[in-house]
């Protein structure tokens, strides 16, 4: 049973394409290992951009300086 955690900043992605996430991982699992989309599992978690850190700063930081 595969379990596959995306973890994207909380914003901008729409359940359309959360969905589309989903079903990506799922055949892209089934099409190169074989694995059974029925017992495949796909958890996408969203993170506040404060509590994402790149570089020993928040995503927050980061993009109010434009990065």
């Amino acid at each position: 049973m595969p379990y596959v955690n995306i973890k994207i900043t909380r914003e901008g992605a729409s359940p359309e394409q959360k969905a589309e996430l989903i079903r990506g991982v799922t055949a892209l699992l089934r099409d190169v290992l074989g694995k059974n989309p029925q017992t495949t599992v796909v958890v996408i978690d969203e993170v506040d951009t404060d509590n994402w850190g790149i570089g020993g700063e928040s995503v927050t930081v980061r993009r109010q300086r434009g990065q």
